[in-house]
Formats: structure tokens, C-alpha cells, sequence
């Protein structure tokens, strides 16, 4: 009888002990499946988050490349009203040398018609009263 209850107890025991280790071994299978589990969706924010980020950054170069070609078109336009201006500046700067070369031309005449005049007049007091 003690034989039987000391194998049936002994029994217990290792079921007992065959219990908690299989008990442990499917704790130990659920950590490891929650642990791939936290892995796989730690992969996927991260990957979520890396596909966010990549699509941020295409989209601030494609404004940068936006607003370069802007600024490029816009210095251009600038260049451009630029060199009118100089045109225009230039056409003024011819007409109005033009006008001054007419003005002392006719200043010279009149300087010269003048200067006739007087000379005439001056000739006849001089002859008149003589």
C-alpha cells in the first residue's frame, strides 16, 4: 500500500511537473507568436512610416523643383524687361544727343548770324559817323 501510494504520488508529482512543463513550453509558444506578432507590426509602422516619409520628401523636392523653375523663369523675365529697358535707354540717349547736336548747330548759326549782324551794323555807325 505505501509502494502504491508513494508510486501514485510520485505519479502525480511527474504529471504534475509534466503539466507545468508543457504548461511553460505553450507559455513560452504564445511569448514567442506575441513577440513575432509585436515584430510584424512594428515592421509594418515602420515601414508605413519610411513609405510617409519617402512620399513627404518627393513631394517638398517636387515643390522645390517647382519653385526654382518659377524663380529661373522669373529672373529670365526680369533679364528681359532688363535689356528693354537699356534699349529704351539707349534710343533716348541717341535722340536726345541728336537734339543737343541740333541745338548747338543752330545756337552756332544764330551766334554766327548775330555776330554778322552786329559786325554790319557796327561797320555802318563807324562808316556814318566817321
Amino acid at each position: 500500500a505505501v509502494n502504491d501510494e508513494e508510486l501514485k504520488k510520485r505519479i502525480a508529482e511527474e504529471l504534475a511537473l509534466e503539466r507545468a512543463r508543457r504548461d511553460s513550453e505553450a507559455h513560452k509558444r504564445r511569448l514567442k507568436q506575441e513577440q513575432m506578432y509585436a515584430r510584424d507590426e512594428f515592421g509594418k509602422l515602420l515601414e508605413q512610416e519610411r513609405i510617409s516619409s519617402n512620399e513627404h520628401l518627393t513631394r517638398a523636392i517636387l515643390r522645390e523643383r517647382a519653385a526654382t523653375e518659377e524663380e529661373r523663369q522669373k529672373a529670365q523675365r526680369f533679364a528681359r524687361q532688363l535689356e528693354e529697358k537699356d534699349r529704351e535707354l539707349k534710343k533716348h540717349d541717341a535722340y536726345y544727343k541728336e537734339q543737343l547736336a541740333r541745338l548747338e548747330e543752330r545756337s552756332a548759326q544764330f551766334y554766327k548770324v548775330t555776330t554778322e549782324q552786329y559786325q554790319k551794323a557796327a561797320d555802318e555807325v563807324s562808316s556814318r559817323f566817321k
